[in-house]
């Protein structure tokens, strides 16, 4: 078996459903994939038991278990693959796109190959890429990848224990993302090798992040609060760092100036959320209580 497919999932059964339908289009036959599901109620186990696809299909249900970090190491118990990627449960692989990460593992000689979030028309999303194929490394390591076009040897995934519980979607900490990150930095430091190709891409919904709502906004508070604590427990210097942040502060003072104030405030909830977790990951402390907001929207501080 080459490739195990792992997907943790949870309130999404559709897109799951229609996931499994269109991964039956792949050119590389040799594959299974393995559902994590962590919802409390039967409706896509139920689904599933009808379903007779064209490749080996693992079901696991884990009603009350909680982050997708979890899910994927539990789903990884029963991969029999070589190779291993997690795809989202929303999200959408075109065609060739196990056969094309297999042919860079064999003409790179690599442990991980990474890709990037596109939409149909091969535009990037949710996310800045670099525009030129290139080995991973700590320098690019967050403009190279996203979680779900991560593809690993399972020599690779096994020899770092997989992904940190404590970070991703889901997470019962406030490190709401950066896993992909965390987990490829820690294979990098014990020596294993990465290559990004921008010509491998997948498919996901894009996320509004030009006239956020409220939700919006959370959500990339805590996504921003993972960039942050990767960056700060993987030893990334205040230089480094703080490119980010002045790239997020100066985007909310250019949306004030466009009077997109919606905007200004999810630019103000990623510039917090990034100092909040690169402070505690540089500390190695325990994460901040829930509601230890450096930044509060008056809705959230009444």
């Amino acid at each position: 078996m080459k490739f195990s497919l792992i997907i943790s999932t949870l309130g999404r059964p559709a897109d799951v459903l229609e996931f499994i339908r269109t991964i039956e289009a792949q050119t590389c036959r040799d594959f299974e994939l393995i559902i994590v599901d962590q919802n409390d109620d039967d409706v896509l186990a139920n689904a599933v038991r009808t379903l007779s696809p064209a490749f080996p299909l693992k079901y696991r249900h884990v009603p009350g278990v909680r982050g997708a970090s979890r899910g994927r190491n539990l789903g990884f118990e029963l991969a029999v693959g070589d190779y291993v990627c997690f795809p989202d449960d929303d999200c959408l692989y075109p065609p060739r796109v196990l056969d094309d990460a297999l042919a860079l593992f064999a003409k790179k000689g690599v442990d991980i190959v990474c890709g990037r979030a596109a939409d149909e028309t091969g535009r990037d999303i949710n996310g800045r890429y670099e525009p030129q194929a290139q080995p991973v490394t700590t320098a690019n390591v967050f403009s190279t990848q996203i979680e779900w076009m991560l593809f690993f040897t399972r020599s690779a995934f096994e020899g770092v224990s997989g992904f940190d519980e404590d970070v991703g979607v889901g997470a019962s900490t406030l490190w709401q993302a950066n896993e992909g990150q965390d987990i490829v930095l820690r294979m990098l430091a014990s020596g294993y090798r990465g290559w990004y190709d921008p010509a491998l891409y997948a498919h996901h919904p894009e996320l509004n992040v030009f006239s956020p709502d409220a939700r919006m906004r959370r959500k990339a508070r805590g996504y921003a609060r993972g960039m942050g604590y990767v960056l700060g427990r993987h030893g990334y210097s205040l230089g480094y760092f703080a490119r980010y942040v002045v790239r997020s502060a100066g985007g909310a003072v250019l949306s004030c100036l466009r009077l997109n104030f919606p905007r200004a405030l999810y630019y103000l909830h990623v510039t917090a959320g990034r100092i909040e977790g690169y402070l505690c990951g540089r500390r190695s402390s325990v994460p901040l209580a829930k509601g230890g907001d450096v930044f509060l929207e008056p809705e959230q501080a009444a």
